[in-house]
């Protein structure tokens, strides 16, 4: 299961599914460039660098790309500018200072829908045009533990479970409070959360088969 879920890899099952995503974001991008003479800036909030020189963006001359964690990545390309920031408050961006906003799998690390709500204001505020995507509460499968059901169970049976052995892409963690502090981190999103915090976008869905394993918020 980590080796199908391994971004990382550019033969996996997701990285495969992140680069059919990606191309509706790139047709997103062709339409502002076709509008406008100078490079389109984009911030993508939680991103990296690797995720940008798999899809073949790193060194081009028509984007630039500031990439926004909590720790920087190091600088290595000219057009991809890694910063330290805050999500749930870009105070550093000034109101519509991007052409676009980009977070991928970004949202649901947030803990609550309190800071899911404070980031959905800033991607809405430093930018016209956003796309937001993040997986769906209700597929069977999380994919952050890679376990079927695992954001149903009670809090207290996941950290008593992580305790003892591995799960996805996390643990063991014999301390409590810190296997606490790891299952708490993620708050799967549901649909309706998603409209309520970006009214004026449309939210496609990705489908596996009959299931919708994500959302994906575009303001264009």
């Amino acid at each position: 299961m980590r080796g199908l879920a391994d971004g990382r890899a550019s033969g996996s099952f997701s990285n495969s599914r992140r680069s059919r995503r990606f191309e509706a974001f790139a047709r997103l991008v062709d339409g502002l460039l076709e509008r406008q003479s100078r490079p389109v800036r984009i911030l993508d909030v939680g991103g990296t660098n690797m995720f940008w020189e798999q899809r073949g963006w790193a060194g081009r001359s028509n984007v630039e790309v500031v990439l926004v964690n909590l720790e920087a990545e190091r600088s290595v390309h000219d057009n991809i500018e890694p910063r330290v920031g805050d999500a749930t408050n870009l105070h550093e961006f000034a109101d519509r200072s991007f052409d676009v906003v980009f977070s991928n799998s970004v949202i649901e690390h947030l803990e609550t829908y309190e800071r899911q709500a404070a980031m959905a204001a800033e991607v809405r505020r430093v930018a016209p045009v956003y796309w937001v995507q993040t997986p769906n509460f209700w597929f069977p499968i999380e994919p952050h533990f890679l376990t079927p059901a695992w954001q149903w169970l009670p809090v207290n049976v996941r950290v008593a479970l992580l305790q003892r052995r591995r799960w996805g892409w996390r643990g063991p963690c014999p301390d409590g409070d810190q296997a606490r502090a790891l299952v708490r981190e993620i708050r799967l999103m549901r649909g309706r959360e998603l409209r309520r915090l970006f009214p004026d976008a449309t939210l496609e869905v990705e489908r596996i088969g009959p299931l919708v394993k994500s959302f994906v918020a575009v303001r264009s």
